[in-house]
């Protein structure tokens, strides 16, 4: 017993540690979700060769709680020596500070280091719904106003904004129904008990090839590579909609700047090794090279558009 309880304390550890560098440093990379997201997915891709390239043993540090702002909240008042970083999406940095009025930390505790990848929405539906494009769909709920849904993974996250900001451009009316995570959604959504959801490719592409979930419209401002035939909302007649997901590294604010951009350069030529980008575009994701400050002016350009869409739409966290 004592044997099976040591071997997995063993493969528990070798699963936070992922690389052993040279010299007694550690990087300590906060995923302020649980395992198994995009986020922790990401760094667990990019720690190995990252250890090896900073001769620094990195390790992964799962933080979840209060919509990723436990581990925000940690990073954002860590010691600002650049051995302390924040992977997540950009709603950390973007969405929280409006959503959450009494937040302990705000978007000028966080220096940004690099956008790892950007990526739309893309709006799925369910197979028997009667609309196969944009225009089907509004016409659909002109027909039946009112009596369409859509879920989201909860009040305030990115797929719940960017449908906000939908019915917003297009004047569509919809009912929002919130789970607790993208998971129970997708699965409601599936089984037909909601018409419509926002999510990340990533996400339903194995239910959209078997034809499970049936895609309307994406919501960047180009065609997803993956869905040529499937076109954006700014194509449907809505000029200049578009709307974000993004995987990004922070660190804490003071951080010397001379080691945020030496994490951005090492970390993208991480992005750039062959096995990091095929295992990036298997999951429908695309490295996005910048700078810390081309990364930092896209920020507040997210922070203002979504705090808006939150502020007008009276948005409150579950």
């Amino acid at each position: 017993m004592f044997r099976y309880g040591l071997l997995l304390f063993l493969w528990m550890l070798a699963g936070c540690v992922y690389a052993q560098g040279s010299s007694d440093r550690v990087l300590k990379i906060v995923v302020p979700f649980g395992p198994g997201g995009g986020s922790d997915f990401l760094a667990r891709l990019i720690a190995p060769k990252l250890s090896e390239a900073l001769k620094e043993t990195v390790v992964i540090d799962n933080r979840p709680g209060a919509g990723g702002t436990v581990g925000t909240d940690f990073v954002a008042k860590s010691a600002p020596d650049g051995q302390t970083l924040l992977l997540s999406d950009s709603g950390a940095y973007a969405i929280s500070p409006a959503l959450y009025p009494r937040l302990s930390y705000g978007p000028k505790d966080l220096a940004p280091v690099i956008n790892l990848a950007i990526f739309g929405n893309v709006l799925v539906a369910h197979p028997k719904l009667p609309a196969n494009s944009m225009s089907e769909l509004l016409a659909l709920e002109k027909a039946q106003p009112g009596k369409l849904s859509y879920g989201s993974s909860g009040n305030g996250a990115s797929p719940h904004l960017t449908a906000e900001l939908f019915k917003t451009a297009t004047g569509i009316r919809l009912t929002h129904v919130p789970y607790k995570g993208s998971g129970p959604a997708i699965n409601d959504l599936v089984s037909g008990h909601i018409d419509l959801m926002f999510t990340g490719y990533a996400t339903v592409s194995g239910l959209i090839k078997s034809g499970r979930l049936k895609p309307l419209a994406v919501t960047s401002q180009q065609r997803l590579p993956s869905l040529p035939d499937t076109a954006t909302v700014a194509e449907a007649g809505f000029t200049g909609f578009s709307s974000y997901i993004s995987q990004g590294v922070f660190a804490p604010a003071a951080t010397p700047k001379e080691r945020v951009q030496r994490l951005n350069r090492e970390i993208a030529a991480v992005l750039r090794h062959p096995e990091v980008l095929e295992k990036m575009r298997q999951s429908s994701l695309e490295p996005h090279e910048n700078t810390p400050e081309q990364f930092g002016s896209w920020l507040q350009a997210q922070s203002q558009q979504w705090a808006k869409v939150i502020r007008e739409g009276g948005i409150t966290p579950d």
